[in-house]
């Protein structure tokens, strides 16, 4: 069995991996009013889309990393918190989508 067969393999449960936990941080978020909707494109790296009643608006992406953990990130590559820390992943997101707009990072792309 050749490289490109097991990677292909591992692909889908790692989608099936992130979207679990997105769908996770949204049920969290949603109890802070934060809408969040998974997306999951194909071929595309699933996200939540964010909208805080500030009118903010950010992606978060679950990403595992070398060491096996699973961080949530910003679309700007900075991690928000280890997938463990729900509270705190939704605390940090929170802080982010409720600042004035001078203070947010800018969005991507």
């Amino acid at each position: 069995m050749g490289k490109s067969m097991r990677r292909g393999r591992a692909v889908p449960s790692l989608r099936w991996a992130s979207l679990d936990r997105l769908d996770r941080l949204a049920a969290v978020l949603a109890g802070r009013g934060i809408g969040a909707a998974t997306v999951a494109p194909p071929g595309r790296v699933p996200r939540l889309e964010l909208t805080h009643p500030s009118g903010a608006e950010h992606d978060v992406y679950a990403g595992r990393c070398e060491d096996g953990s699973w961080w949530y990130w910003w679309p700007w590559a900075e991690r928000i918190a280890p997938d463990l820390d729900l509270v705190g992943a939704a605390a940090a997101i929170e802080k982010v989508l409720g600042a004035p707009a001078a203070c947010r990072p800018p969005p991507p792309g």
